[in-house]
């Protein structure tokens, strides 16, 4: 497969000026639900943060996340119509809002795609799964930024989601669990589907078993109408990469499009950051992908 050292739309989506600068306009935040979040809420203390960099909008990392919201970003330029909601790792702890985060809008914004950043609770108190409360807000975020489609100026079926590790795991999710709400309906917004049109994969974990087998857990199904999606994982990661290679695979024999890229080596967490190692390449890998399946078109 021929690549490029270096992914020249990442480089140009990082280091465009853009509003998530301090000091430029604030963008929209919207709360994902009209009152309390429907879950019970862990007694997880005030919302901390690790503060970034006086160029970042948002902390580098959020933890103990009650408040679940989204901010969307417009892209400066041409805008495709497309928007993609984006669910930052941080393994249900925390957010990682810089690097799985404002890195991922500011290469959205660079080819024309409205970036949403969703800002998801974190510490789903026991016996729930980690995920379920994330998975409320993703289900919720994505009837929400439809219901909105026209007011924020995109198609309502041009919608997609992306995350990164943790974020990555409710991407996937929320591509496959969406006939059947995780929470009773709140309003009019949750008779709006909340099935992405596509999802965006970035090293997952935590759909497959650890006691050996290797096997996709009990409650990962996937059904005939499970969205389209686009995975990228290396093979070194220190979370398996059969993650991505056997949801890909039960995609696959659900006839469900996806592309796989599972890089020869490479971290966990390797994020949009600019490098000549081969996995650097993946967003126009994705930018490929996402042509090919007619989502997005490259503006004039």
């Amino acid at each position: 497969m021929k690549t490029n050292p270096v992914p020249s739309l990442c480089l140009g989506g990082l280091l465009l000026a853009t509003a998530i600068v301090r000091g430029a306009e604030a963008p929209p935040t919207l709360d994902v639900w009209p009152g309390a979040a429907p879950a019970p809420i862990a007694a997880v203390g005030p919302e901390k943060s690790i503060p970034g960099t006086p160029a970042n909008f948002f902390p580098k990392q959020i933890s103990n996340v009650s408040h679940p919201t989204l901010t969307v970003f417009r892209p400066a330029g041409k805008d495709t119509g497309v928007a993609v909601i984006v669910c930052p790792g941080g393994g249900f702890k925390d957010l990682e809002m810089v690097k799985e985060g404002e890195d991922a809008i500011h290469w959205l914004n660079g080819i024309g795609i409205t970036g949403i950043l969703l800002k998801y609770r974190v510490s789903t108190p026991a016996p729930e799964p980690e995920y379920a409360e994330g998975l409320q807000d993703a289900q919720r975020a994505l009837s929400l930024v439809r219901s909105k489609a026209a007011e924020l100026g995109f198609k309502p079926d041009r919608i997609g989601i992306m995350g990164f590790s943790a974020g990555a795991q409710l991407s996937i999710r929320a591509g496959i669990q969406f006939a059947v709400r995780t929470y009773p309906a709140v309003d009019a917004v949750d008779a709006v589907s909340c099935r992405p049109d596509f999802a965006i994969v970035v090293y997952p974990g935590g759909l497959v078993t650890k006691d050996g087998t290797n096997m996709l857990l009990p409650d990962v199904h996937v059904p005939k109408d499970a969205c389209q999606m686009f995975f990228a994982q290396a093979e070194t990661d220190r979370v398996n990469s059969e993650n991505s290679i056997l949801t890909f695979l039960a995609l696959k024999r659900a006839g469900v499009p996806a592309e796989m890229h599972i890089y020869a080596a490479g971290v966990h967490g390797f994020g949009l950051k600019p490098t000549t190692n081969p996995h650097g390449t993946w967003p126009k890998r994705c930018e490929e992908w996402l042509s090919g399946q007619g989502f997005w078109k490259q503006p004039d």
